[in-house]
């Protein structure tokens, strides 16, 4: 018993766990970038074992408190230093089995006190004809790699002796599921239609003999009637098409045009852009026998996933398909099992608030020239029988209410009313747990520099004997680092003599750094109104685009004064930080995998399209993004700033006399 306690209060224990977390933390990063995040939960945060680890921790920096005897005074900065790790270990156990959160949709005008939780769910509804047994609501965490061992029982009836026993078993997981044509030459035939309607592509199978409705146009394929606006049907082996509207077509293989007639047979053409009563579509292949099944496409957070569960009860098994995910709440599906009747939904719980919101209106803000999104918030009535008050939630200005915390996540404006999406979060003791282990760590490891009979003690006093009597030692050292700093500067060349052209006529109009003075006693107001010298505006700007505090030995106000000098060539000027190991971003626009930085130019086509606004777009969207994502919008966020800097609209040094609201507005803004 004394070596196992002995192990588990060592020190080389704790080592083991330090490199064990960090390794767990770094494959499950991995994890998350191939197959998601639930994927990184299922098999990793959220695993026994990864659990098991918190535990040992915590036995292990309890019992060196002990074993060190650092309830002594003499050691109380080390005492706070290991009880900071165990509040931040228990913090986190607590937001893991307490804390939960979710997202509230809220439509413009619109009140309510519910909200989707995080945590995906299978959500069951027993009842057979007579009474209905309470709600059960099954966490489901599945991964996306490897295997998933889903059983889980419960039973229907009032006694204790009457309850019949009911099992789920998960047959199986498909994630990022999508339709596709499985080639069967026993199957029907389908067609492949491509449609771009609402400005987005999307893909349908239309099976021989049907019709389907697609956005309020009926498509038909060998209808056995004349009911669809569009119906295709094979003749001879070659596929004719009739629309009872009129419309158009565009090849765009040789660039020809043609007309579609009104209630005209006429031989379709495949690859070719067609358009009938606002639908445009396109067919890309003659029809395939198959069968349609649903398989694991490409790692898309937009799309839902399939669950299939065997249910048995009294012996008798049926299978039943389920089609969600996380912060899906449609889609539940009936069925009948022997003498129960289910109702299954697999997708998120829907929690209540004790107290309720109104959206009063939602407010997005756009770039200048762009439909990149800079800004959108929420002004919010909150409602509850003790208080009602109006706020405003917009990004790092979150509302925190009776334990309840509100941010601006993200929102939606494909409907016909404007709609918010809040991130609600409920994790009052966990946060309040961990933040204070936060601040111990930050004091103790302060106060551990300064206490005497400390580890760090010992070494400042060594140090100091080691300059005492090794000072030549000392010297030959200066001489290499001298060296290499002389070596360093060479490579420095190296690495920038591509962009020669551009620095010789940066530094050839570089404004002297008297004259660079004098405008920093300027006064500017910023976005958000704020008043600021030129200078903290000017290292702003600097800091947030290129992710440095100067550029090319150029003080903050030089380089915006030779942005505002020489707009058109800070397009050529790599200044736009890139993050590291985004390949994506970079192959997007075409550039080296080990470029740092990029021109303005190279996000935008010789036609002047912005090569990443769709994608940008797409990410504003989500509510969890992935990493590309969020480096992708942190990336048009700095475009947005150094456009806004070269067009002169971020330079409000203007007052309008007399006005209200004390703005400011830019030279540009002078001149409308």
């Amino acid at each position: 018993m004394k070596k196992i306690i002995n192990l588990l209060y060592s020190t080389r224990l704790t080592a083991f766990l330090f490199v064990l977390y960090a390794t767990a933390m770094g494959v499950a990063t991995f994890i998350e970038n191939d197959f998601g995040t639930q994927t990184s939960k299922a098999l990793v945060y959220n695993a026994w074992w990864f659990e098991l680890i918190m535990v040992f921790f915590i036995i292990n920096f309890f019992g060196n408190i002990f074993r060190y005897r650092l309830l002594r005074k003499e050691k109380w900065p080390v005492l706070l230093f290991h009880m900071a790790f165990l509040f931040i270990l228990i913090g986190a156990g607590i937001t893991r089995y307490v804390g939960y959160e979710g997202v509230m949709p809220i439509d413009e005008g619109e009140t309510t006190d519910l909200f989707l939780s995080e945590t995906t769910y299978l959500n069951i509804v027993m009842d057979d004809n007579k009474d209905q047994a309470p709600k059960i609501h099954k966490k489901l965490l599945l991964s996306a790699w490897g295997e998933n061992d889903v059983h889980f029982e419960t039973s229907f009836g009032k006694n204790s002796d009457q309850q019949q026993k009911v099992s789920f078993d998960l047959v199986d997981y498909i994630p990022w599921a999508e339709k596709k044509l499985v080639e069967d030459e026993n199957g029907e035939e389908h067609l492949f239609f491509v449609e771009s309607s609402e400005g987005t592509r999307h893909e349908h199978y239309i099976k021989s003999g049907t019709i389907q409705n697609i956005h309020g146009i009926l498509v038909g394929f060998n209808a056995p009637n004349n009911n669809a606006t569009v119906s295709f049907f094979k003749e001879d082996g070659n596929l004719k098409m009739v629309a009872k509207e009129e419309g158009d077509w565009f090849r765009m293989a040789d660039q020809k045009r043609g007309t579609i007639n009104r209630d005209s047979v006429q031989n379709f053409q495949y690859l070719t852009l067609h358009n009938v009563s606002g639908l445009q579509f396109v067919i890309p292949r003659p029809a395939e026998k198959g069968t349609l099944k649903m398989v694991s496409g490409p790692k898309d957070d937009k799309k839902l996933d399939v669950v299939v569960f065997d249910i048995t009860t009294n012996g008798v098994t049926e299978r039943i398909e389920l089609t969600g995910g996380k912060y899906n709440s449609e889609g539940a599906k009936e069925i009948t099992v022997d003498n129960l009747n289910f109702r299954i939904l697999y997708g998120s719980r829907v929690l209540k608030l004790p107290f309720q919101i109104k959206l009063n209106d939602f407010q997005l803000e756009k770039y200048p020239s762009s439909e990149s999104a800079a800004s959108y918030a929420s002004e919010i009535t909150l409602i509850d029988p003790s208080e009602t008050f109006d706020y405003r939630i917009y990004m790092n200005h979150i509302l925190d209410y009776r334990g309840y915390k509100f941010f601006q996540a993200s929102y939606d404006l494909s409907g016909e009313v404007e709609q918010t999406r809040l991130s609600v979060n409920h994790d009052f003791w966990g946060t309040f747990v961990t933040y204070l282990g936060y601040s111990m760590l930050y004091f103790g490891m302060i106060c551990i520099f300064f206490a005497k009979n400390t580890r760090f003690d010992d070494l400042k006093k060594s140090l100091k004997k080691m300059r005492a009597k090794k000072s030549a030692m000392a010297a030959i050292a200066l001489m290499l680092f001298s060296q290499i700093s002389f070596g360093q500067q060479n490579s420095h060349l190296q690495t920038t003599i591509s962009n020669r052209q551009i620095d010789s006529i940066l530094k050839a109009n570089l404004v002297d750094e008297k004259h660079a003075e004098a405008f920093n006693q300027l006064i500017i107001q910023d976005a958000g109104g704020r008043m600021k010298p030129a200078h903290t505006f000017a290292s702003e700007l600097v800091r947030k685009v290129s992710q440095t505090n100067s550029f090319n030995d150029m003080k903050p106000s030089q380089v915006l004064l030779s942005i505002i000098e020489n707009p058109r060539l800070w397009f050529e000027v790599p200044f736009i930080y890139l993050e590291k190991g985004n390949t994506q971003i970079r192959e997007i626009l075409e550039l080296p995998k080990e470029t740092k930085y990029a021109r303005l130019s190279d996000f935008i086509t010789p036609t002047g399209v912005y090569k990443i606004r769709e994608k940008v777009a797409e990410a504003q969207k989500e509510n969890v993004k992935n990493k590309f994502q969020k480096d992708l919008i942190k990336i048009d966020r700095r475009i947005g700033l150094l456009y806004s800097a070269i067009g002169g609209g971020i330079l409000k040094i203007f007052p309008i006399p007399n006005d209200e609201n004390n703005t400011w507005v830019s030279q540009p803004e002078t001149a409308r």
